[in-house]
């Protein structure tokens, strides 16, 4: 057992969630943030990159290469979600302007350059948001399935939807992508809302948040606010769950999360039913099942880990 960092692609489309996800990354010492590439998701992919770049200048992340990959899903038309996250993807907090720039590759091509570069099963991949970049990075380059060390994403659901009945938005917008990802035969972990429901900023985490005192934690604290008010407004949720930094977590501690071996694969022609993450939980699952799912959420622990990386991060005058 080393004590090395371990190092992630985070691949993301910021988003509040995302966006605390990515301080997450940055400060934890046990996490080497090898790359952030961009989606198409919760804004469109302009939008989101920018608030990712703003976000990098928020934590003062500048040794990190930062690419935009796919602007739309491999089929469908773009769906982004301004009920929850607002017209710039980021609302609530004023963003900085960025200043560090994007990397000349496309997301797909940072992706496989990195992997590639690295020796096997040394990289996690970590996609936030819609599954198009990581899709067509395995398409265009089908070495890195087998030497990407796990694929830990925020999606899905296995009993849980939000953007439809049984559907989770992140495999929704584009469940092409989510199938083909899914059924790569590297090691995957879905930390879905079955798991992420549970990861809600209650007033204790707030509280913790709020006494760390610096502009980083200021800027989480305005993203759960206006947050909280749009989950409450579009969801019910008293407080809201803060989805993708859990997937952060499970890299960093996994003992934080209990899991669940089982096949998982995606619904792509069902009327009511498209992006469904349907979890066979009928059979124990034999030993070639590469798919795991989260079910429960060590809470304080977690929040503990975002509130250690603010601390960790310190004054970053913006």
């Amino acid at each position: 057992m080393t004590n090395e960092p371990k190092k992630i692609i985070l691949d993301c489309d910021p988003g509040h969630d995302d966006a605390i996800a990515l301080l997450l990354a940055h400060g934890n010492p046990n996490i080497e943030l090898l790359a952030v590439t961009t989606v198409v998701g919760n804004q469109t992919l302009e939008k989101v990159t920018r608030n990712a770049l703003a976000v990098a200048r928020i934590a003062n992340i500048t040794n990190v290469p930062f690419a935009a990959g796919s602007s739309r899903p491999l089929v469908r038309t773009i769906e982004v979600a301004p009920d929850i996250h607002g017209e710039s993807g980021l609302d609530g907090p004023v963003l900085p302007e960025p200043v560090i720039s994007l990397d000349s590759r496309h997301a797909i091509d940072l992706i496989i350059d990195t992997i590639m570069s690295h020796p096997p099963k040394t990289i996690t991949l970590v996609p936030t948001g819609g599954l198009t970049n990581i899709a067509l990075a395995v398409r265009k380059e089908p070495r890195i399935a087998e030497r990407v060390k796990e694929v830990v994403l925020m999606g899905g659901g296995y009993h849980v939807g939000n953007w439809s009945a049984v559907a989770e938005f992140n495999i929704k917008i584009d469940p092409e992508a989510a199938h083909i990802v899914f059924n790569e035969k590297w090691p995957l972990t879905m930390v879905g809302l079955d798991l992420t429901h549970q990861a809600l900023a209650t007033p204790e985490v707030i509280e913790k948040i709020a006494a760390v005192n610096t502009q980083p934690a200021q800027f989480v604290l305005e993203l759960l606010e206006f947050f909280g008010k749009m989950y409450k407004k579009a969801q019910g949720f008293t407080y809201p769950p803060v989805h993708d930094p859990c997937a952060v977590a499970y890299v960093i501690n996994s003992a934080l999360i209990e899991t669940k071996r089982v096949p998982v694969n995606i619904e792509l022609t069902g009327t009511l039913t498209l992006g469904m993450t349907v979890a066979d939980f009928r059979f124990p699952a034999d030993e070639n099942c590469h798919t795991q799912v989260a079910t429960k959420l060590d809470h304080t622990g977690f929040w503990d880990l975002i509130v250690d990386a603010l601390k960790r991060i310190g004054e970053v005058k913006i």
